[in-house]
Formats: structure tokens, C-alpha cells, sequence
């Protein structure tokens, strides 16, 4: 696998997280009776918050990956920076949407997903002006 496609598989992976989340949104609000903003009901203020944390965060690393993938730098780089943050992800979005208080999760997911945007930013750094 080239390092370019590698960054496209997350970028595929990354649409696939969005949807669900988005998704999940919708269902939330079909759930709670919520036709428009949040309702001011917890369970839909959840889902909003755990889509809108992704929407902050997904596109900087993505845009990251790209600029690896095109700089060339290592597969597995691209692959450990990609599926740790899509695992950080993953874990925020259980933690957050199943409680609004501390969680194993919450706590996890945005430990994971802040290391994979430091890193990220490095490497990019890192590979411009090497």
C-alpha cells in the first residue's frame, strides 16, 4: 500500500464515522421527540456534542494524513496515526453519548485523539522541512 492510499483509507473510514454519527443524531431526536436544535434534552445535547467534537478534530487530522500521504512518509506512520485517532474516536463517542459526566471512554478517546493530532502535526512539520 502506497502512503497516499493509506491516507485515502482513513479518509473512507473517517466518512463512514461521520455518517454514523450524524445518523446517530437523527436518531436521537426522532427518539426524544426533538424536531429541531437540541430540545434543551440532554440525550440529543449528547449526540449533537459527541458529532460536533468529531467535526472539530476529524478534518485537521485527515488533512494531516493527506499531506504525510503525499510527502510520502511511512506507511505505517499513516497507519498508526490513523487508527489510533479513529480508535480515539470511537471511544469518545461511546463515552460522551452514553453519559455527559467522566467516563472511561470520554477520558481515553480524547487522550488518544489529542496524542494523534500533536503527532500529526509533528510529522507533517517534520517531513516539510526535512
Amino acid at each position: 500500500m502506497t502512503p497516499i492510499a493509506a491516507a485515502t483509507l482513513y479518509l473512507g473510514l473517517f466518512g463512514l464515522l461521520m455518517l454514523a454519527l450524524k445518523l446517530n443524531v437523527g436518531r436521537v431526536r426522532t427518539s426524544q421527540k426533538v424536531g429541531f436544535g437540541d430540545g434543551n434534552n440532554e440525550a440529543v445535547q449528547r449526540a449533537i456534542r459527541v458529532q460536533g467534537n468529531a467535526v472539530e478534530d476529524v478534518p485537521v487530522v485527515l488533512l494531516g494524513l493527506i499531506g504525510l500521504g503525499l510527502m510520502e512518509a511511512p506507511v505505517l506512520l499513516i497507519h498508526g496515526l490513523g487508527a489510533g485517532f479513529l480508535l480515539g474516536r470511537v471511544l469518545h463517542a461511546v463515552g460522551l453519548g452514553g453519559s455527559s459526566g467522566a467516563s472511561f471512554g470520554r477520558f481515553a478517546g480524547t487522550l488518544l485523539s489529542l496524542l494523534a493530532i500533536i503527532i500529526t502535526a509533528g510529522a507533517c512539520i517534520w517531513f516539510a522541512v526535512t
